[in-house]
């Protein structure tokens, strides 16, 4: 079973949607910064938020409470703005602005702060998606390739070679 967190008008196909707007194409409408959500603990095989990370209150807040809706090894699929793109900023909603790193707390490669959080999950694929003439350029192909390139680029080239989204797919770890 999967659930479309902020589903807006175009609800992934067989998914429950949840939604704040009644305006959309919402299965259940509530405020997605109160938790609970109305579902039960491991429910969902998959998780899906499209272009909606950046606008809740609390992310962590967020990510565990995704953490309890999915079932062991559920994959969390997270889609954002990176924050070198100009769509990150022009939307007044944004409250964040995130790089292919911001999830690494619920993971291994933590930095030595996972204790913000005992929810787990490990990154099954994270996928930088660069602007047309870098992508064409090779570099999204070598962002994507090379965990020690992605750094580099996220760290000394990014506000030259702009990233335009990222994906993530976090499978979530339990018991």
């Amino acid at each position: 079973m999967t659930l479309d967190v902020g589903c807006g008008r175009n609800k992934h196909p067989g998914a429950i949607g949840i939604d704040r707007n009644r305006d959309t194409a919402a299965d259940v409408v509530c405020d997605l910064d109160r938790f609970p959500y109305p579902f039960r603990d491991s429910q969902f095989d998959q998780i899906r938020l499209i272009h909606v990370i950046e606008h809740v209150a609390d992310v962590i807040a967020t990510l565990e409470e995704l953490h309890r809706l999915a079932r062991p090894g559920g994959v969390i699929r997270i889609e954002t703005p990176h924050y070198t793109d100009f769509s990150s900023f022009c939307d007044p909603t944004h409250r964040w602005h995130l790089n292919s790193f911001s999830f690494r707390y619920f993971g291994d490669r933590n930095g030595g702060f996972g204790y913000y959080t005992r929810a787990r999950m490990r990154e099954r694929r994270v996928h930088v998606k660069l602007l047309r003439l870098w992508k064409w350029l090779g570099f999204e192909l070598a962002v994507n390739h090379s965990f020690t390139f992605r750094k580099f680029w996220e760290h000394y080239l990014c506000f030259l070679v702009r990233g335009k989204a990222i994906l993530f797919e976090l499978e979530v770890l339990k018991g």
